[in-house]
């Protein structure tokens, strides 16, 4: 009978999340992603934790990616409602916001 080693540690590696962005369907690590969510009661927010309950969608925190799905609706779809300007104006800024820090 042939003997088997057990594997070390060292050799596991971790899985790491990934997502698709729904604007530009590339896929992503997770946390690279900003993820917009319906909740249950249906209220549309920006989910920075990436735990709250609902429905949600992913966008790559770029701001070409952001205008392409706003004007195509695909976020709306998606989530499967309508999505306010002021929700989608957080939306843009957060990206922004983002794109800015996202040197240091």
């Amino acid at each position: 009978m042939a003997e088997t080693k057990p594997k070390k540690k060292a050799e596991v590696k971790k899985k790491v999340p990934e997502r698709r962005c729904v604007g530009c369907r590339g896929t992503f690590e997770k946390r690279d992603l900003l993820r917009v969510v319906r909740s249950p009661e249906g209220e549309i927010s920006v989910d920075f934790t990436g735990k709250k309950s609902g429905r949600g969608a992913y966008l790559c925190k770029n701001l070409d990616c952001f205008k392409k799905a706003k004007k195509s609706g695909v976020l709306r779809h998606a989530l499967e409602c309508e999505i306010s300007d002021e929700i989608m104006d957080i939306v843009e800024r957060e990206i922004k916001f983002e794109m800015e820090n996202a040197d240091d």
